[in-house]
């Protein structure tokens, strides 16, 4: 299932589906509950109402018992023997005895003077006057009383006049004033319990369809909605992808929710690969040109020679051949740049490198001014090459520049190394300062010269400085020039 509006909908109606049928399921435990609850308290009624007319020594052969059809009733000895039971009883099940016929041998329970006799002899078996006593263990009312525990319930069926049903019953017991303790086991139907359980289970297996169709259609139809947008998105993109026209953009819907935002941040990838693209359209047209220069020179110098050998310019070949090297070098490292290469890990001294980088400058035109600061640590951590790299674009730069002085200062500042580059030149106007770290960016005053390089330098620096978590910023120096300073994050020392 391939389509996202499906898998919602299948999803959405799967977890309803699960929260009606146990929402369903104990609605009916508890309707059923109290159901038969109510039942038993019926039972209860009738069987009391029973317990009291013995308890009042009413004979069991004389007993006003309710409609076997509503409350079929029977009463049990205390050995369990029927004693007296519905007219219209033909069978039974879940109470004390099956039996629906009462035992001849058992006699009807009455009050007089055999009663005082039997008390006086102590044929009272269940202690006479002292019955209450037992009360609190045995449970047994005391003589004239209905138990006011609860009664005992039990599930059974019950025939009467043929027609067999379910009934809940309740058993209650009941002493009478000659001392016999009998139990009444009188039901009440479980008819409207069930129909009214059927019922609720009937609409319920009913509305459970219709409802999961209604929110699978809802979810279905919302979803669609939803993913509209996406579906414009997607679109969109594939048109994009088609035509290879990344000045094209998506749709953005009005709304605030996620897919408006994955919509602004499309148009703002976009945005930045149609930059990128253009950046390295633009790249590849000035590297073009760059090299077009030195080549076109070496060639007509080497096919000069081949005609005229007195007439080759060696140096100028020299020159030419050097600066295609050079240029040919930088553009190498800025497509590994370009690539995401990583810098090295290389524990490195950024006051010594500087020393380094500057003795190596025997032909400058301008000597350079080192300021090192001796008493504090001046670690980084990098790729020694590139950094050197940065150092020797900046110096190279200011030399172009400068009218007479160059100076270098290496410090330490709130957790950075310092690396500030200074001329006296002409400096860089402010609204320059950004676009000099650009890729074949010369000002109008650098291409005038006849010296200078292709502006691949400082674009280089930054990028390096940028990959070792580091800044390349431009300012006016003190002298009147350009001041240029590298911030990189100082290795810490591990001996504190």
């Amino acid at each position: 299932m391939r389509s996202v509006r499906a898998r919602a909908a299948l999803g959405a109606t799967v977890v309803v589906a699960v929260a009606l049928i146990g929402a369903g399921l104990a609605v009916l435990l508890v309707l059923r509950a109290n159901l038969t609850d109510q039942a038993g308290l019926q039972a209860e009624v009738a069987a009391r109402e029973v317990a009291g007319q013995l308890a009042l020594d009413v004979p069991v052969d004389r007993l006003d018992l309710p409609d076997e059809e509503e409350h079929p009733v029977q009463v049990t000895d205390e050995d369990g023997r029927l004693v007296a039971v519905s007219k219209d009883l033909k069978a039974i099940t879940g109470t004390a005895t099956g039996r629906v016929t009462p035992h001849t041998s058992v006699a009807p329970t009455s009050t007089g003077t055999d009663d005082d006799s039997d008390d006086d002899d102590g044929g009272d078996r269940h202690g006479g006057e002292n019955r209450g006593d037992d009360d609190a263990t045995g449970n047994i009312p005391a003589r004239g009383e209905v138990s006011t525990d609860d009664p005992d319930f039990t599930n059974g069926t019950a025939t009467v006049d043929g027609d067999t049903a379910d009934y809940r019953f309740a058993s209650v017991s009941a002493t009478t004033g000659a001392g016999v303790t009998l139990t009444v086991h009188a039901g009440a139907p479980l008819a409207t319990e069930q129909k009214a359980v059927g019922s609720v289970r009937g609409a319920m297996l009913i509305g459970l369809p219709v409802m999961l169709l209604i929110v699978a259609a809802v979810t279905w139809l919302m979803t669609r909605r939803a993913l509209r947008p996406v579906e414009g998105i997607r679109a969109e993109m594939a048109a994009i992808t088609a035509s290879e026209d990344l000045s094209r953009r998506v749709p953005e819907p009005g709304s605030r929710d996620e897919i408006a935002r994955l919509a602004r941040t499309t148009n703002e990838t976009l945005t930045a690969l149609e930059a990128s693209v253009d950046r390295q359209r633009r790249f590849v047209a000035d590297a073009s040109h760059e090299l077009r220069s030195p080549i076109a020179s070496l060639r007509t110098q080497l096919e000069v020679g081949a005609a005229h050998p007195d007439l080759l310019d060696v140096p100028g070949a020299v020159t030419d051949t050097v600066r295609l090297q050079a240029l040919a070098a930088d553009l190498l490292l800025l497509a590994r740049l370009d690539a995401g290469e990583r810098p090295g890990n290389t524990r490195l001294d950024m006051g010594a490198l500087v020393h380094e980088e500057v003795s190596q400058r025997t032909g400058d035109r301008i000597p350079v001014t080192v300021s090192v600061s001796p008493s504090e640590p001046l670690e980084v951590t990098g790729s020694r090459g590139q950094l050197a790299r940065i150092i020797g674009n900046l110096l190279d730069n200011a030399e172009r520049h400068a009218e007479s002085s160059v100076a270098v200062s290496v410090r330490t500042e709130r957790g950075s190394v310092v690396v500030a580059v200074s001329d006296d030149g002409a400096g860089v106007p402010e609204p320059e300062c950004e676009r000099i770290f650009e890729r074949f960016v010369r000002l109008d005053d650098a291409r005038s010269r006849d010296e200078g390089g292709a502006g691949l330098g400082l674009a280089i620096a930054r990028d390096v400085a940028r990959r070792h978590q580091g800044t390349l910023t431009v300012t006016r120096s003190p002298e009147g020039g350009a001041r240029f300073e590298l911030r990189l994050p100082a290795r810490p020392d591990p001996g504190r």
